[in-house]
């Protein structure tokens, strides 16, 4: 799945959340954070335009979630994508992000074209 997300051939109707994390999975597996950031941003924002919704992308959310999926690979032990996933079950709910974002922040225009920081508090900002 991820040569065809790379070569942006993926269907953006039958793409779901968890074709979502795994592909951000073994993107950073593959290229390391910086390079995937790039591949994953050109190819979520080919998948929206394809799907004739490129104003449903999002620069927040979509660097957000590949920051903590690249976070927890580094910090759970893991052999294999679904041992990750078995040990980070949170990573499949799109509502992952709430306890660093408020919605308000998220559904923003700004978050759509540029990446915000987190607003809302959480363990991790005190």
């Amino acid at each position: 799945m991820t040569r065809l997300f790379e070569a942006c051939q993926t269907d953006p109707h039958h793409f779901d959340h968890a074709d979502h994390v795994g592909v951000a999975y073994e993107m950073l597996h593959k290229h390391g954070f910086m390079v995937a950031s790039v591949k994953y941003v050109e190819g979520i924002k080919a998948m929206a335009a394809k799907a004739g919704a490129p104003h449903k992308f999002n620069m927040t959310i979509t660097l957000a979630f590949l920051s903590l999926i690249a976070e927890r690979m580094h910090t759970t032990e893991h052999n294999a994508y679904s041992d990750f996933i078995q040990r980070n079950e949170d990573l499949m709910s799109k509502q992952v992000l709430e306890q660093w974002y408020s919605t308000d922040r998220l559904q923003s225009d700004l978050a759509r074209s540029s990446f915000l920081l987190p607003d809302a508090a959480s363990p991790i900002l005190g």
